[in-house]
């Protein structure tokens, strides 16, 4: 199977960019290829110009969170973060700073195995944030929390972008990053099908649609459908007109006379926006799942909105996707594949990038860009034969 096709992306800095899409789309083999866990047939992706194996010291320049589960469950929080920051020369006074930030002080002296599924994720983002890294790659840092974690993760990781980081997180519930994220990465079957900020999304995927009400109601649905428009009538004094916008709407009812007395463009929201764009990607759907409805096509002379194959056909995409992992010992057939220097280093924020090409053997540029269409025969990037598994961190308390 082929786990990602042609995918190619650059998540920016000062943005939290969110990355969606079915189960099986590909997301967390995109986060792993990132990351130096699984390998790509061909492609490369970069952190800071460069793979993130080559980082001297990882934790300094990308903080992972990929499964908050790896940590061994009899070491105790504290003693978890102490094993992660001696590999980098990171101070115990950094330990302590970033368990009392994500609220474990209390606890610092349980063991991790004792812990619930929202406080294990915690301790996890701890993790990630402990050598104070210029950029974040995370998978479903909300899930499990209880909903004070998810309002402190979400104003976190909207100050880290503030503050000029490059964010990348996954997730599956479209209201929460609908308030997070600046920017909306979404892939299907492995590849790219949106890379736009959530504003830019929302409106390339609603069709053109207003609710109207007036004391000449019967009037304007008159004129409305005489113009071949589609109307829907709301069963409460008000009818919801396809392919007539607000302001002509508005124009008309003056020149002609009429009051209204409700004059409201209608958007979608993000999770209704992401249903129409992977309703024909879901690859586990569930039987006799309730279809998604599209969007009316609008009636000349508006334009029609973007639709996601406009969107897949654009050669020069950015995106961002990423899965992370908890900062331990990576093995494959009891070989380590992962390891740090303790030598810590600030790096400015750069770009993830991720690019691979559809022919043999290119000179890779910094940033690439593919045609339209690709080849009969492309190359892909697709997961280890051998998936990485995590072990206990080699580190004793």
């Amino acid at each position: 199977k082929q786990a990602v096709d042609h995918l190619s992306f650059t998540v920016e800095p000062g943005h939290v960019t969110g990355f969606l899409g079915p189960n099986g789309a590909g997301k967390s083999t995109t986060m792993r290829l990132i990351l130096g866990l699984d390998h790509a047939d061909q492609g490369r992706a970069l952190i800071n110009g460069r793979k993130y194996t080559r980082a001297v010291a990882p934790m300094t320049e990308v903080g992972a969170l990929l499964e908050a589960k790896s940590v061994h469950p009899g070491r105790t929080a504290r003693n978890h973060l102490r094993s992660l920051a001696a590999t980098h020369g990171i101070s115990r006074a950094r330990v302590d700073e970033v368990l009392e930030m994500v609220g474990l002080t209390a606890v610092a002296r349980k063991r991790v195995g004792g812990y619930s599924m929202g406080m294990t994720q915690r301790l996890g983002l701890a993790g990630a944030l402990l050598g104070d890294p210029e950029t974040l790659i995370l998978d479903e840092p909300i899930n499990g929390l209880d909903p004070q974690g998810v309002v402190w993760t979400r104003q976190l990781l909207k100050e880290l972008g503030a503050q000029g980081r490059t964010v990348l997180v996954s997730s599956h519930l479209m209201s929460e990053m609908a308030l997070t994220a600046d920017r909306i990465l979404v892939i299907g079957q492995g590849r790219l099908l949106a890379n736009a900020s959530t504003d830019e999304l929302l409106a390339q995927m609603s069709d053109v649609s207003t609710r109207v009400g007036s004391t000449q109601l019967a009037a304007i649905v008159a004129l409305a459908r005489g113009q071949g428009l589609a109307v829907e009538d709301n069963n409460d004094g008000t009818v919801t007109i396809h392919g007539w916008a607000a302001g002509d709407i508005g124009i008309e009812a003056q020149r002609r006379g009429w009051v209204l007395t409700e004059l409201t463009p209608q958007t979608i929201g993000l999770e209704e926006a992401y249903m129409r764009l992977t309703s024909s990607e879901v690859e586990y759907a569930s039987p006799g799942a309730a279809p998604v409805r599209p969007s009316p096509p609008p009636a000349p002379p508006v334009p029609p909105p973007t639709t996601a194959s406009r969107l897949t056909s654009t050669a020069e995409q950015r995106q961002s996707g990423n899965d992370a992992f908890d900062q331990v010992l990576y093995h494959r057939d009891d070989r380590p594949v992962w390891h740090s220097q303790p030598s810590p280093t600030s790096v400015p924020p750069a770009p993830i990038e991720q690019a691979h090409h559809p022919s043999g053997q290119p000179a890779w540029p910094s940033q690439a860009t593919w045609p339209d269409q690709p080849p009969a025969a492309p190359a892909v990037i697709a997961a280890a034969e051998q998936p990485l598994r995590p072990k206990r961190a080699w580190t004793e308390e």
